[in-house]
């Protein structure tokens, strides 16, 4: 183990681990990720992406063992027993840092399908990292949603994007905040919750408007951070103290699945609801867990 070494030789290990790990996964993509492009015939899909799938969980593993490495992990996780490969999850997460995603994926593996992003169009161009979103069938959305013509061309695209899943098992992660929590965040917007900013429809509306009949569930992942929310040298250097993760498996409503349903006028707010009821429930927990 390497805990006893200094935080700056942490922070070396940890970085030289991350690119190793990531340049041999990007590497063992290419053949499947050609063979997608060049031969798109179903089975020959289905059979690159179980790979490619295979291949993302290792990098997470691999990010697994050098966390482990420098830190003893103490993180209290409930709430993930009775999940499985085999469905379809939508996945709905608080943000406060870039330490979230690493933890979610950690916590879910072999818990639920690989977690994938909507994600700006103009991301595919970052290198390798671009190619094996694209590999990995991640949603690439080309427009903002900020008008209503704008809003169905990216329910459109997202619709496109998503008849991919149905081939394979698939989590789709929102996180509905939009960005991560600050404090000076949290006083602009004036938001009516103590430790989380207003959640935002959009994600949402347009995963279930484009495959919400595939999703077996919501889970409501909540992450807290009892000694304070780590930054990106906190983890590197192996202290990121206590993580607590809740999941919660909520039942989507009939009314808000189906191509039809995403038509109606009042689709968005009547999501937006659904989400405040979930966060007011979601802040009162994050309260319970910090003793506030």
């Amino acid at each position: 183990m390497l805990r006893w070494l200094p935080a700056p030789l942490k922070a070396l290990f940890v970085a030289l681990a991350i690119a190793l790990n990531t340049l041999t996964v990007f590497v063992a993509f290419i053949p499947f990720a050609l063979l997608k492009l060049c031969i798109p015939l179903r089975p020959l899909r289905v059979f690159a992406d179980r790979c490619l799938t295979a291949l993302a969980d290792a990098w997470v593993r691999v990010n697994g063992l050098w966390m482990s490495a420098i830190e003893r992990r103490d993180w209290q996780i409930s709430g993930t027993d009775k999940l499985h490969l085999k469905g379809w999850y939508l996945v709905s997460c608080n943000h406060q840092s870039w330490a979230d995603i690493l933890i979610l994926q950690r916590v879910f593996l072999g818990k639920i399908p690989f977690l994938k992003f909507f994600l700006k169009k103009e991301l595919i161009y970052i290198p390798v990292i671009g190619l094996a979103w694209w590999a990995l069938d991640f949603p690439f959305m080309r427009r903002g949603g900020k008008t209503l013509s704008s809003a169905a061309a990216d329910m459109a695209t997202a619709r496109k994007s998503c008849e991919k899943f149905r081939h394979i098992p698939t989590s789709v992660i929102n996180f509905v905040e939009g960005t991560r929590f600050t404090a000076a965040k949290h006083q602009q917007q004036k938001s009516p919750y103590t430790h989380l900013l207003k959640p935002k429809s959009g994600g949402a509306s347009i995963a279930l408007g484009t495959m919400g009949e595939l999703f077996e569930a919501l889970l409501d992942v909540t992450i807290v951070y009892p000694d304070g929310v780590p930054s990106f040298w906190h983890v590197m250097t192996g202290r990121m103290g206590r993580v607590l993760v809740t999941v919660n498996k909520v039942a989507i409503p009939a009314e808000f699945i189906g191509e039809a349903a995403s038509r109606d006028p009042q689709y968005r707010s009547k999501i937006q609801a659904w989400l405040n009821d979930q966060w007011a429930d979601k802040d009162r927990h994050i309260g319970e867990l910090l003793g506030r």
